[in-house]
């Protein structure tokens, strides 16, 4: 049975370098697109007809279709990016927050002492 606690471990550099991946693969996407045309024109004799017409419209908007693949991956990779800057910061103010918090703790044995004796009575 899974419990009501779950742990969340990432590295550090996790989410840029999955950023960086993305944007790489994203520009490597619209390069497949042209390369597919490029392909295929040994091809464009063969098609007649709506076919041909579907073919030569796919050729025509080819720079359409990569650049549209692309922004969408950039999105993508913005998104990271947000991400990654809000993981940074929250453990940067968390952090902060513990540090500001331990420096006003009081470890003297006279409070610990009166803690643990409130908390008996309690």
């Amino acid at each position: 049975m899974w419990g009501t606690n779950m742990k969340f471990s990432m590295e550090e550099q996790t989410l840029v370098r999955l950023g960086q991946r993305s944007q790489t693969e994203s520009e490597d996407l619209g390069a497949l697109v042209r390369q597919l045309v490029e392909a295929a024109e040994p091809l464009e004799g063969v098609f007649n007809g709506p076919a041909r017409a579907k073919f030569n419209d796919f050729k025509v908007k080819t720079d359409d279709i990569a650049t549209a693949l692309n922004n969408a991956l950039g999105g993508i990779v913005g998104s990271i990016a947000g991400q990654n800057l809000a993981f940074v910061t929250a453990a940067e103010d968390g952090a902060s927050a513990h540090t500001t918090a331990e420096g006003s703790a009081d470890f003297s044995s006279e409070s610990v002492l009166a803690r643990i004796s409130g908390q008996a009575s309690a």
